[in-house]
């Protein structure tokens, strides 16, 4: 299942690419909605370019047809980012630790001036692989994943405006 969601952003494109990257940022994230404690496994970065891979743990409400097929407390991930700051965008993987052979996402994160401040343009694909209730879970997933990214980038304006 493709997905598609937009964020208006307060700042500049630099300015948010940085804001993305930084560490008291990623730690308040956890205070969004459905997500745990958010766990930064690695962060590198040159003049060019900047590796950002994070754990994820999802801790919301879940229906009984995702629970059917998966554990709860096993719903945990690794957002691997490659951010390109010549283009201002970065490359996303999810990396499920458990059911890989289930789940298989990436995005796309673009930034693009907008007027005095930045439209963010999340694109990708989600695949939840399991016979009669994948493409249910998908919708499902895709639903969480609009209302985590309209609650970060309300955080997300929130750090701009103190930066």
């Amino acid at each position: 299942m493709q997905f598609s969601f937009a964020q208006a952003l307060v700042a500049s494109p630099a300015d948010v690419q940085d804001m993305l990257l930084d560490p008291d940022f990623l730690a308040a994230r956890a205070a969004l909605p459905k997500l745990g404690d958010s766990e930064v496994i690695e962060r590198t970065q040159d003049a060019r370019s900047a590796r950002l891979r994070v754990r994820m743990r999802f801790v919301g409400e879940l229906s009984s047809a995702v629970t059917a097929v998966v554990d709860p407390a096993k719903l945990t991930w690794v957002d691997d980012a490659t951010f390109d700051f010549t283009v201002l965008a970065a490359r996303h993987e999810i990396l499920p630790d458990h059911y890989p052979d289930r789940l298989a996402a990436s995005y796309d994160d673009t930034l693009v001036a907008d007027g005095a401040g930045t439209r963010r343009e999340l694109r990708g694909e989600l695949e939840v692989r399991v016979p009669l209730v994948g493409g249910r879970v998908e919708r499902v997933i895709v639903e969480g994943l609009r209302d985590y990214a309209a609650g970060e980038a309300a955080l997300l304006n929130d750090f701009l405006r103190r930066a």
